[in-house]
């Protein structure tokens, strides 16, 4: 069902945790199937320098959210928008169909973030919007 990466990403997954003072945070969930994802970015010099994440939720989203925190650090801010939910599918050798809003979470994760570094130091980023808040208020485990 489920891919070697996709496996190892859950059961040994990389950046759980929280960034003390992150510079962005973001929190998504989906309402349908009860994941909630919040990734934390430590932004320096427009450089995100390191990525936590905690997530709520199944096998892929634990992996997703994994791989997606490993595919962003390094990047600027404008090439962090490349780690889109195809770019993690591709990452973790893709994921059962029912699992793919999973991806699509990470994707919005991690732009939701993204959102809150900019807005928080008037920054302007063409292609990045404003992110859907999280509908559930609930904290990710």
């Amino acid at each position: 069902m489920y891919t070697e990466k996709v496996m190892d990403h859950f059961m040994n997954p990389r950046n759980v945790g929280e960034i003390e003072c992150a510079s962005g945070i973001g929190t998504v969930g989906n309402p349908r199937c009860g994941d909630i994802m919040r990734v934390y970015l430590e932004i320096k010099d427009g450089i995100v320098e390191d990525a936590k994440f905690k997530t709520f939720g199944c096998a892929a989203a634990v992996a997703t959210s994994s791989m997606a925190t490993e595919m962003v650090k390094g990047k600027t801010i404008k090439d962090a928008l490349t780690v889109t939910n195809k770019a993690v599918l591709d990452a973790l050798d893709g994921l059962p169909p029912a699992k793919v809003h999973c991806s699509l979470l990470a994707e919005e994760a991690l732009q939701a973030a993204l959102w809150d570094y900019v807005s928080r130091n008037n920054i302007v980023i063409d292609g990045l919007k404003e992110p859907v808040s999280c509908e559930h208020g609930e904290e990710p485990g």
